[in-house]
């Protein structure tokens, strides 16, 4: 098992494990996700995967099968006039597909995400988390990850 940048190849199983995030969104809060669905569609992850300032990673196994992404956002604010000009990686979507669970994959994604983030000279990564999904919660947690900041909501 082991990390890559994804290819057009994997856009199939990528597909398949978008909705399984959605599921996972759509079964927490179906007053707002309409599940099952995909963030991407088939042609948005082709551009995506060719976006340098977009990167992202699978996880592979035996026979190439992908196992779990992550997808990554290059991020920052120039010249905002209270933020700083730091640069961001934001992750904005990371999935272990539910048959790999508990077997490492998201800690190698993880893992090959901080990588590549400190090789590219980032000074952070961010990412978000829904409070429906207890278990990713429990494992941004046990990676080191600290609440940045809190998004909180009144439903009328």
């Amino acid at each position: 098992m082991y990390v890559r940048h994804a290819e057009e190849k994997d856009i199939p199983r990528i597909l398949e494990l978008l909705v399984q995030v959605d599921m996972v969104h759509h079964n927490g809060r179906p007053d707002l996700f309409k599940g099952p669905a995909t963030k991407y569609n088939e042609e948005q992850l082709k551009q995506i995967i060719r976006d340098e300032k977009k990167p992202v990673f699978v996880c592979v196994g035996e026979e190439e099968l992908v196992m779990g992404h992550a997808f990554c956002v290059h991020q920052q604010a120039v010249g905002d006039s209270v933020l700083t000009d730091i640069r961001t990686l934001y992750i904005d979507d990371i999935c272990v597909d539910e048959d790999a669970r508990g077997k490492q994959v998201g800690t190698k994604l993880y893992d090959a995400v901080i990588a590549y983030a400190k090789e590219q000279g980032f000074y952070n990564v961010t990412l978000n988390v829904w409070t429906c999904n207890p278990g990713a919660m429990k494992f941004y947690e046990a990676m080191g990850a600290v609440p940045q900041k809190i998004c909180m909501e009144k439903i009328l």
